[in-house]
């Protein structure tokens, strides 16, 4: 699957389970790493650790490959690496901590839903 279709299906499926707050910035120009972030906020533990599955499920159907999983729901941060996308879910007060919506000012927001 395109990188520019794995990150827009991940960005369905988190508006899907309520995520809020989801940013979905292009890195291509930045960063050698990875093409796409998704940053997105649950509202509990439990909700975390519901959006992460979600996303790791719909991926997986479209036979995309979770390549590394790092975080948990308790710790307020998950990450899920897809190689050409990045998934970062958090908890409200660690996006705030991390700031990195800040930190990748110079990528191009292509998805913003408050």
């Amino acid at each position: 699957m395109e990188a520019s279709l794995l990150a827009k299906k991940a960005v369905d499926v988190a508006s899907e389970k309520q995520a809020t707050n989801i940013v979905l910035l292009d890195l291509r120009e930045v960063c050698s790493f990875t093409d796409y972030f998704l940053i997105c906020e649950g509202e509990t533990e439990r909700h975390l650790e519901s959006l992460s599955q979600e996303i790791e499920k719909n991926l997986a159907q479209e036979g995309i490959s979770l390549h590394h999983r790092e975080g948990t729901p308790s710790c307020g941060w998950l990450l899920l690496d897809y190689g050409s996308l990045v998934v970062h879910i958090f908890a409200a007060k660690e996006r705030g901590y991390y700031q990195l919506d800040s930190l990748w000012s110079d990528a191009t927001p292509l998805v913003r839903i408050q």
